[in-house]
């Protein structure tokens, strides 16, 4: 059968591929869902099968973003513990998470997904740790919500088996342990892992953060992901707090605690990454570990500001991360790459520390280096996957920008006339074409309430 064919012409397009090749006016051809070819100018005459076509104008085409950190069931505790840094704000905010259940899951999941899909991220991630007992097939109503909204997707399975009894943050009914985290985990990557080529579901293997999780699991957790041949993803390094917790309780700080238990190397990223000194990144460089970086959630808990600048230079691979809206409410990624990109100036004569395409890269293909899908997504390429976004630039907003990645990165957010994930429409005029936005919207703020309740009750 012969291919149907999309044509996006007429606009702007930065491919973020190895050469940072820009047109000012260009065109795209997909062919079912792959790129077929990416070039300067009209699209060529005389294709066949040619089901749409787009006029660009005013537009800039990017690759689709790329979330590399996120925890989805937070969606529905957003707005709480506003003034708090990561240790008392978990502490806050756990005994109300520790109720959560499948119907909260999968709605917290729907109200995440939409809306970074209407904000032009075409793989998103997310990291789930709380399994409370009794609480139902979570992993799999996350799984659901991101296969309705279209989007690709990596579900980092976590876990934890360090609960208050034992020194922990999270309260006991909330943990799992050793044996069941692990069990679970294998479970799910025999359930749902797809290895190949354009798999719009994969798995990791995440056990939470080095202060809930017991270094067995950490240990066994990493041995598992290797034996089934997937990623490994938990937090590192994300407050002083952190580092301190390590060198009482192990001996070494986080990066050396990591290296102890398997958990560098190419295969693993990690969440946050700010406390780390030149060693740390050294290590991180020299074994290809990679880093999310979450710019908003680091400024709203206060825990600082990652060296993204000096580990770029030090060839570690970052990405772009939302991380949970209940430390990043917006719940979007446009605002990471700005963030990004300002936050890492801060400071005497780092004006250029990030520049508006670096910003770009770290949402896209460094963020598919990060998630190890950098062969398929990440750029606007030949072969590549047609996981696209075409920015809408000519209204007042940006009017007056003339660089158009310059009008993406630092301008306001800018609408999204359309986004293809694996060249299917997700989204349409800046509106979601696979949901309904309005029905996601009362559906998680019923279950915000339900488990605002059940949390008070207690």
């Amino acid at each position: 059968m012969a291919a149907s064919r999309i044509v996006i012409e007429n606009c702007a397009i930065a491919t973020v591929d190895a050469n940072d090749t820009e047109y000012a006016s260009g065109h795209v051809v997909v062919a079912d869902n792959l790129i077929e070819s990416v070039g300067a100018g009209r699209a060529p005459a005389g294709l066949e099968n040619v089901v749409r076509r787009v006029d660009g104008t005013g537009h800039l085409l990017t690759p689709g973003l790329v979330n590399t950190h996120h925890h989805f069931y937070q969606w529905i505790t957003r707005g709480l513990a506003t003034d708090h840094n990561l240790f008392d704000w978990l502490v806050a905010l756990y005994p109300t998470w520790a109720r959560i259940d499948e119907p909260m899951a999968r709605a917290a999941a729907q109200g995440s997904l939409a809306m970074m899909a209407r904000g032009g991220v075409t793989t998103a991630m997310d990291h789930h740790y709380v399994y409370p007992r009794g609480a139902g097939d979570l992993s799999g109503a996350i799984i659901g919500a991101a296969s309705e909204t279209g989007v690709r997707f990596t579900l980092a399975r976590g876990s934890m088996d360090r609960g208050q009894s034992d020194g922990g943050l999270p309260p006991d009914f909330a943990v799992e342990s050793l044996e069941g985290a692990l069990a679970a985990t294998e479970a799910t990557v025999d359930k749902y892992h797809d290895a190949s080529f354009g798999a719009m579901t994969q798995i990791a293997v995440a056990p939470c953060s080095p202060f809930s999780v017991s270094t067995e699991l950490m240990r066994q957790g990493a041995e598992l992901a290797r034996r089934k041949g997937v990623r490994l993803h938990t937090h590192g390094s994300e407050t002083v707090e952190e580092e301190q917790f390590c060198k009482e309780l192990f001996g070494m700080g986080p990066t050396d605690y990591f290296e102890s238990t398997g958990w560098l190397g190419s295969d693993v990223w990690m969440a946050h990454c700010v406390h780390m000194n030149d060693s740390d990144i050294a290590a991180f460089g020299r074994t290809g570990t990679g880093v999310a970086h979450c710019p908003s959630s680091n400024a709203r808990l206060a825990a600082g500001i990652a060296r993204v600048p000096d580990m770029l230079r030090a060839g570690v691979p970052v990405g772009i991360g939302v991380d949970g809206t209940a430390s990043n409410e917006s719940g979007e990624l446009h605002t990471e790459l700005r963030n990004a990109l300002l936050i890492n100036r801060l400071g005497a004569h780092r004006e250029s520390a990030l520049t508006a395409r670096q910003a770009l890269r770290l949402g896209t293909h460094g963020g598919a280096q990060v998630l190890g899908r950098a062969d398929q997504i990440g750029s606007v390429e030949t072969g590549k996957l047609a996981d696209l976004v075409l920015w809408k630039l000519d209204t007042l907003a940006h009017s007056s920008i003339a660089d158009p990645v310059v009008a993406l990165v630092l301008g306001a957010a800018a609408p999204v006339t359309l986004s293809l994930v694996n060249g299917r429409t997700v989204v349409e005029d800046n509106h979601l074409t696979t949901v309904d936005e309005d029905a996601v919207a009362r559906s998680t703020r019923a279950e915000a309430r339900r488990l605002a309740r059940i949390a008070a009750a207690d």
